[in-house]
């Protein structure tokens, strides 16, 4: 019977090493699953690892009012106190002391027509004034003594000691002499009619200010003729055009769809283009209560709440209405991000800042929230950008991709 081949065993001696090629392959075996290990630990947490799309914000400075704001409104700065200014009479000017931007008192003379013939005429009326009063004192002299006259003879006829003809006379005296103070007085009125109607037309030739304002537009010039409506050929009709500063507001169009998030006395605050750097608190002070069918609009007005020279009529404004009133200390500028961007690790607030394609995870320290946003006393600078609602898996140093929009 053959030997049974399971039993057969290559016997080698006592301390013999496996070859070299099953060395070399043990070797290239271990350094192969050590480089995998390496390339895995790379891919999952090192550079090989693939970069992360984020979407980031802009860390900047914002004022409180753009997250109070229910609505935007673009309009202008009217003067709601406006006038153009003219003469009551024709004639021709004589001086003019304005330019435009002059300020005026109320009643302040900016301007006068010629007004000799005027002043004449005055001067005429205040004479016939003297003329009457000393009528009235001849009148009243005459009275006194037809008074002292009838006196006498009232007491002579009684006892038959004159004619009662003379007493007669002298009764008719009397009566005559009151006649004429009456009449002296009629007179001196009828002079100070006159005086006061000529200083009417004297007054008429100085032409004033309506009110405290500033000169808008001027018109005529000096030796031009003036008349009420134009009415003369070639006449100005107005010599200037003046505005009340304080009477200013801000005239905006507010579409009907958004007429519901606007009510009378409503915080509003104020941007002007001319001043970049200033914002004005305001109100709505009047709805107009008619909209405008070509533009569908309402028109708001909104007045200023705070004043400034630098304000001029017809300025382009931009109007935000506010969901509450401003503090004094949120008219101030603030270094604000995203609440969206917030992440709270051991009890404390973080924000991945984006440093070239890598996060770092940086500690923050706030303030308060403003609606969507939230204001950053330390931790970021203006102009950082930040991770937004950052996924669980982003780490400290992980490399990302922005996406794009």
């Amino acid at each position: 019977m053959p030997p049974d081949l399971d039993k057969l065993r290559i016997s080698r001696p006592q301390g013999e090493r496996p070859p070299a090629a099953s060395r070399r392959l043990r070797l290239a075996l271990i350094l192969g699953g050590a480089a995998l290990v390496i390339l895995l630990s790379l891919y999952l947490w090192g550079p090989l690892r693939p970069a992360q799309e984020v979407t980031t914000a802009v860390v900047a400075r914002i004022y409180p009012a753009q997250a109070y704001a229910v609505l935007n409104a673009s309009g202008y700065v009217v003067a709601q106190r406006k006038a153009a200014v003219s003469s009551k009479s024709t004639g021709r000017l004589a001086y003019l002391g304005v330019e435009e931007g002059s300020r005026l008192k109320k009643g302040e003379v900016l301007a006068t027509l010629e007004n000799e013939d005027l002043v004449a005429s005055r001067d005429q009326a205040a004479a016939q004034i003297k003329e009457s009063q000393a009528s009235l004192a001849q009148a009243q002299a005459e009275l006194t003594d037809a008074r002292l006259q009838y006196d006498r003879y009232k007491t002579l006829v009684a006892k038959d000691l004159v004619a009662r003809q003379d007493y007669d006379t002298a009764v008719a005296r009397l009566d005559k002499a009151k006649a004429g103070v009456a009449a002296a007085r009629a007179h001196i009125k009828t002079t100070q009619a006159a005086l006061a109607n000529a200083q009417a037309a004297v007054e008429y030739s100085y032409i004033r200010s309506p009110f405290d304002g500033v000169v808008l537009t001027k018109y005529a010039e000096v030796g031009e003729v003036v008349a009420p409506f134009g009415a003369a050929t070639n006449a100005r009709a107005a010599v200037v055009t003046m505005a009340d500063l304080n009477s200013l507001m801000v005239e905006a169009d507010v579409a009907e769809s958004n007429l519901d998030k606007v009510h009378l006395g409503q915080p509003c605050e104020i941007t002007l283009d001319a001043i970049p750097g200033k914002r004005f608190p305001g109100q709505v002070h009047m709805i107009v209560p008619t909209a405008d069918r070509s533009k569908a609009t309402v028109l708001t007005k909104v007045k200023f709440l705070e004043f400034d020279d630098r304000i001029l009529p017809e300025m382009s404004a931009k109007v935000a209405f506010l969901s509450k009133p401003l503090k004094a200390e949120e008219r101030r500028a603030r270094l604000a991000m995203p609440k969206a961007a917030l992440v709270s690790r051991n009890g404390r607030d973080w924000a991945f800042l984006l440093e070239g394609n890598r996060v770092k995870l940086a500690p923050l320290t706030l303030g308060p929230e403003m609606g969507d946003l939230v204001e950053i006393t330390k931790g970021l600078q203006e102009g950082d950008k930040v991770v937004l609602k950052p996924p669980p898996s982003l780490v400290d140093g992980a490399r990302v991709k922005v996406k794009t929009p």
